[in-house]
């Protein structure tokens, strides 16, 4: 199987420091759609890994983010792919939980939903340094984005053997370029 596993926001859709809150707030970076249209086309079974601490604070409910996935499920769909698994962490930053990246928590719940035992060199793409840690922990092989908070990121060391792309469409052409 060929696994990728994707940040959402700042990766698939537009970021903001105010929370995405709202299915008209949850607006697509251009191409990201399509890019993972190609990626189900090659092969690539594509998971999302997202933490939405906005629930924990009481900015938006289960009922909206559900409408917000349904969103994002239904327009890649129409390019002609899928995302197979969708997992969140609804907790806020001082919850004490495992599942917030950067712990690995998530990440494991998608290697125990596809019966691998790790996630040896899966590409994870993210645009923080979150999203790239909590991934290696299980051994996915780090992709930054400089969509969303990328460009921040880049302003800080990354983790050993990061690769960075302009946009998720970016990392697509490269990983079926490379894996076909």
């Amino acid at each position: 199987m060929k696994l990728i596993v994707l940040d959402r926001d700042g990766v698939i859709n537009e970021d903001s420091d105010a929370f995405v809150k709202t299915v008209d707030e949850w607006i697509p970076i251009p191409g990201s759609l399509e890019a993972i249209a190609r990626l189900c086309q090659a092969g690539w079974t594509v998971a999302v890994a997202t933490n939405q601490s906005g629930l924990a604070r009481g900015l938006f409910d289960f009922s909206t983010l559900g409408d917000m996935h349904f969103k994002m499920q239904q327009l890649v769909m129409e390019q002609g792919g899928r995302i197979d698994l969708i997992v969140h962490c609804p907790h806020g930053p001082d919850d004490g939980c495992d599942c917030r990246k950067p712990q690995p928590g998530l990440f494991r719940r998608i290697a125990e939903h596809f019966h691998l035992p790790n996630l040896n060199g899966v590409p994870v793409v993210g645009d923080s340094h979150r999203d790239l840690h909590a991934g290696m922990l299980l051994g996915g092989k780090p992709y930054l984005v400089r969509t969303g908070k990328g460009e921040r990121t880049l302003k800080s060391a990354l983790p050993p053997g990061t690769e960075v792309f302009d946009d998720l469409s970016a990392v697509a052409d490269h990983l079926i370029k490379v894996y076909r």
